[in-house]
């Protein structure tokens, strides 16, 4: 039995982490008494719960869920492929397979083996083939606009389906050492691109950033000691063409996932979240197949009412968590905590639409180890989120 000095001395002080809780409770209802926080230790208890019982817009904290969902089905080696084919008149075929990651550093490794392979005797033209991906893919949220984050998706793009150049007057250069400017590259971005430096989304048509792909692939194909003297075009792998050369992505998915979530790309997150769906259900890829394998993942964990999406990035409006259910995929993706990288160092993901700021992860502490945590914040003060995680990290 406790002494009843001892039992007295307790009601008087309480213990040094139930006092802590109880007084960041208060300084983050201070700081901002409207926002969502919870904040549960590794056992499920809820240390802070503020307007927890409010399903919110996650915007890019949904990228957890999808680089969660990636790791259970695809795992952290795999890697994405294209394949390319070449016909007895040195035609060449290259069927995407939803690569995220088909930037110029890559290709220009991939157009070296594929060179070495096919010799440098003219291709006399190049055929793309995108019929992994349904040719009316749409996804929510993602509208018709020249902003990088509004790129389309493609089972072929490449650069995420972005041009980045320089404009003056009616030049326009490449603003990447590493990228050559394209023919098409150039008419794009004097139609739409801004004065001076910028990015420009390829979303206007998806042959256009088909075709875009197919130029700058022949582009690093003369790079290599290669030459395409023949069109390009778009149409489909004849039957019985066996590949030549299958490219591997260079990175595993686990170093994507690690910057699909540092930058958060939203071009990255959907051709993760497309790929998903057809490596479990089978090609083509399509977003209900993605959704499918999702819904059925999450209600295998009970958390079917608690997390719902439309696509994988966070962009769509309409995407509905509940911070309880959060959390409880946060347990489920601690084993890969190590993914999340926030721009303070912490273990943390961030979400940024207008008027909605989320913040969601993990925070080390010195009384309870480390937590849980869930911000959502119904306006643009995007540094409260890191306020309110200073203090529950230094609080608890």
């Amino acid at each position: 039995m406790i002494p009843r000095m001892l039992m007295l001395i307790l009601l008087i002080n309480p213990a040094p982490a139930v006092a802590g809780a109880k007084e960041t409770r208060e300084k983050v209802a201070a700081l901002a008494p409207r926002a969502l926080v919870l904040v549960t230790d590794a056992k499920g208890n809820e240390l802070i719960a503020q307007n927890a019982d409010q399903p919110f817009v996650p915007a890019s904290v949904a990228k957890i869920v999808t680089a969660w969902l990636a790791m259970q089905v695809l795992g952290g080696d795999y890697r994405f492929e294209t394949r390319f084919y070449l016909d007895d008149k040195r035609v060449l075929y290259i069927r995407g397979g939803g690569d995220p990651f088909l930037i110029s550093e890559e290709l220009a490794g991939l157009a070296k083996n594929l060179v070495a392979i096919i010799g440098t005797k003219p291709i006399t033209g190049i055929v793309l083939d995108a019929s992994y991906y349904p040719a009316d893919l749409r996804v929510p949220g993602i509208e018709d606009s020249n902003e990088s984050y509004d790129a389309l998706n493609s089972a072929l793009a490449v650069n995420f389906n972005t041009v980045n150049a320089v404009r003056k007057g009616n030049t326009v250069r490449s603003a990447e050492k590493q990228t050559p400017i394209t023919p098409l590259a150039i008419s794009e971005f004097k139609a739409r691109g801004p004065n001076g430096r910028g990015r420009i989304s390829l979303s206007q048509d998806p042959d256009v950033s088909l075709r875009y792909a197919g130029e700058l692939i022949a582009a690093f194909i003369d790079k290599a000691g290669g030459s395409v003297k023949g069109d390009i075009s778009i149409g489909t792998v004849p039957a019985g063409l066996k590949p030549v050369y299958v490219h591997r992505q260079s990175r595993p998915l686990s170093a994507i996932l690690a910057d699909l979530l540092k930058a958060s790309n939203n071009y990255i997150a959907n051709q993760v979240f497309l790929e998903i769906g057809a490596r479990r259900l089978g090609a083509p890829a399509s977003l209900d197949k993605s959704l499918k394998v999702l819904n059925d993942a999450l209600a295998a964990q009970n958390l079917a009412s608690d997390i719902r999406l439309e696509e994988g990035s966070g962009i769509s409006r309409d995407n509905r968590f509940t911070a309880r259910g959060l959390v409880k995929l946060l347990a489920l993706f601690a084993p890969h905590a190590a993914l999340l990288r926030g721009p303070d160092g912490s273990l943390t993901k961030s979400g940024t639409l207008d008027g909605v700021r989320t913040l969601a992860g993990y925070a080390d502490t010195k009384n309870h180890g480390r937590v849980r945590v869930v911000i959502s914040l119904t306006s643009n003060d995007g540094a409260m989120r890191y306020r309110l995680l200073k203090e529950i990290a230094s609080g608890l």
